[in-house]
């Protein structure tokens, strides 16, 4: 039996695009996160728990399934204990022997793979901690300097009696910002 497992994420929340890739390969069962938050995943759990000798568990993206490799691997030893499988169509990768739809893959592809999928883990918590900060009012990058060392800055610069030297030392703007302000 081929499973759907599907979690929002920031680049699909409401599991839309998830959903037309796995209803494509037309999977028998569906499990779907209301949240995209890695605790209490109840609908993996109880997938985990009703999962079948045979059964594969099917993904867009292994960061729907796993939210850090060492969760990957328990994950993969739970189902080879259960002697299911696991199919990530982003990836490619089907740990089914015989199965026609992707491909086996060697141990050094599967590091390749646990790489990027720990980079998309990592890009994932940005993408939804940039948001969350959004929500709060945050602004994202650089905190921005001082209006008033800004002005002092340009007024001992403009008055030629100090150095850059000096003047960052009393302002804490830097030669490249001060430029930056004086080309404004």
């Amino acid at each position: 039996m081929l499973i759907g497992y599907m979690r929002p994420n920031q680049d699909d929340l409401s599991c839309e695009i998830q959903l037309e890739i796995l209803n494509d390969l037309k999977c028998d069962l569906f499990f779907t996160e209301e949240h995209s938050s890695p605790k209490k995943r109840e609908m993996l759990n109880k997938m985990i728990n009703e999962l079948q000798a045979g059964d594969t568990i099917v993904v867009a993206k292994l960061f729907s399934f796993a939210d850090s490799t060492r969760h990957l691997a328990e994950l993969l030893h739970q189902l080879a204990e259960k002697q299911a499988y696991l199919y990530s169509v982003g990836e490619g990768i089907n740990t089914n022997p015989s199965s026609t739809s992707g491909y086996r893959y060697s141990f050094h592809e599967s590091v390749n793979y646990l790489l990027n999928f720990q980079s998309d883990v990592i890009s994932e918590n940005t993408k939804k901690g940039l948001y969350e900060a959004k929500q709060k009012g945050m602004k994202p990058g650089r905190p921005r300097k001082a209006d008033e060392n800004v002005k002092r800055a340009i007024i001992m610069y403009q008055s030629q009696k100090f150095s850059l030297a000096q003047i960052k030392e009393e302002t804490g703007i830097s030669k490249t910002t001060l430029y930056r302000y004086l080309e404004n």
